[in-house]
């Protein structure tokens, strides 16, 4: 057996190890932002029961997906031998971080938890992540653009539901919406396939009970 062939399993197993750890640091909220957190062109208003009350259940939504983001992308890693698509996968992750850490510091700052449920959300994200992959790498990419352009048309929604006085939750969900584009934009160009309309729809489906569900647990 020659080094080559050696090697390919100890990468792989790496690859399986860095998922499980990203997992645990992911579900347990270990990660840390590298940017800054968005500020704000104006100060935030003193919010009232109810809408404080809004903000954080939104925000924890926004939370689940990036915990739903976290889980695709290294399913993705895992799956794919293509260098170049590797390094996409893992610059996407490490902005989509940065999303995990902003709405979990805005959840605290409301007062509010995250779902109860993030260790299934995470779990059956991966899952997906990971079979989109081995059927092979534009399959993997077109499930990137159909899922950030639903998320970007989620976090519209919120932007037109958010309080207006609630600014600091309105600056992260608008830089997410601006980089979930950029994502899904490079996929496009990285040759991703256009999914059958079924699959699409059963997305959208599977996002709406998540979407619901997160809202109170």
């Amino acid at each position: 057996m020659t080094r080559t062939q050696t090697a390919r399993p100890r990468s792989r197993i790496d690859d399986w190890i860095n998922a499980v750890d990203n997992a645990l640091r992911t579900l347990s909220g270990a990660h840390t932002a590298a940017r800054p957190t968005p500020t704000p062109k104006e100060n935030p208003q003193p919010l009232s029961a109810d809408e404080s009350k809004l903000s954080a259940s939104l925000m924890r939504v926004n939370h689940v997906g990036e915990i739903c983001a976290q889980a695709l992308y290294n399913a993705q890693l895992v799956a794919t031998r293509h260098p170049a698509l590797r390094e996409s996968f893992r610059q996407a992750a490490r902005e989509e971080t940065d999303h995990l850490a902003w709405t979990q510091q805005r959840l605290r700052e409301l007062n509010a938890r995250p779902s109860l449920l993030n260790p299934l959300w995470y779990a059956g994200a991966f899952g997906i992540g990971l079979v989109a992959g081995r059927i092979g790498d534009a399959t993997s990419l077109g499930f990137v653009v159909e899922t950030e352009a639903q998320v970007e048309q989620h976090l519209a929604s919120h932007l037109d539901r958010l309080p207006e006085s609630d600014t600091a939750s309105r600056a992260i969900v608008e830089q997410m919406k601006f980089d979930e584009a950029q994502h899904g934009a490079q996929a496009r160009q990285a040759g991703a396939a256009q999914l059958p309309a079924p699959v699409r729809w059963a997305m959208r489906a599977a996002a709406k009970v998540m979407t619901s569900t997160a809202h109170h647990l």
